[in-house]
């Protein structure tokens, strides 16, 4: 287990999935979580499981409005920041030539601008503590594309990139910007996309080496390396958790 004792971090994306799996390692390892999610409930449910002073607050992190009044909250409240998960994604499958602009829109706007907006918002804090890590969730289908996810793909490898460019230009404040990249997962997320296609599951379990969807817990492992003084010497590093499934 990683010491995070007395750290202060924001999940997006927190109160389900991955995110939640990633709120409930970083409160084991001694943190504070805020869990950030559009779903008030939910987040503040998550919350109250944790410990450690934690609190779920509503975001919608497509909202630049909403992603201030949150980190103005946390601040108000804890003082400090010292960790940021960029977590809140949406996705819907389908052939590039039969989506909608309004899905890629709202793609984008889930997954890039919304990390985009937060980073931006929590780095002030960071910079004068000069020091914090900041781990986006990116996908491996940034890294090597998935049929049926153009836009995401396009909007991770955006993720993926802002990471790099991100990580150079904060590492003279000692912040640390890496990238988690997922393979297939078992979430809600998935369970939504593969509802209409059951043999997914099957067929993905078969391809991936270690023949099994990734668990949140197996994501929160990741996470907590780079949020931790573990991985103090590491910035700018893109981490595929794939069970083998994009091998480089």
């Amino acid at each position: 287990m990683s010491d995070l004792t007395g750290k202060i971090a924001i999940v997006t994306g927190a109160a389900s999935g991955i995110g939640r799996g990633i709120a409930i390692r970083l409160a084991a390892d001694g943190a504070t979580v805020i869990v950030s999610d559009i779903n008030e409930d939910a987040a503040v449910a998550t919350a109250a499981e944790l410990g450690n002073d934690s609190i779920g607050i509503r975001t919608d992190v497509t909202s630049r409005e909403s992603v201030d009044a949150a980190v103005a909250a946390v601040l108000e409240k804890f003082g400090t920041i010292d960790i940021l998960v960029n977590n809140a994604g949406w996705d819907k499958v389908g052939p590039f030539v039969d989506s909608d602009v309004a899905d890629w829109d709202r793609v984008i706007a889930i997954n890039l601008y919304g990390t985009l907006h937060v980073a931006q918002a929590v780095l002030p804090t960071l910079i004068a503590n000069k020091s914090g890590s900041i781990i986006n969730i990116g996908s491996d289908a940034a890294r090597v594309g998935s049929t049926g996810e153009a836009v995401y793909s396009a909007a991770k490898g955006g993720v993926v990139a802002f990471s790099k460019t991100l990580a150079r230009e904060t590492a003279r404040y000692q912040i640390r910007v890496n990238a988690v990249c997922p393979g297939p997962a078992d979430t809600p997320l998935f369970a939504g996309i593969s509802a209409e296609n059951p043999r997914l599951r099957e067929a993905l379990e078969k391809a991936i080496p270690l023949r099994r969807l990734a668990q949140p817990e197996d994501l929160a492992n990741a996470v907590a390396f780079f949020a931790s003084d573990d991985s103090a010497y590491i910035t700018g590093q893109t981490l595929s958790v794939s069970g083998g499934l994009t091998m480089s």
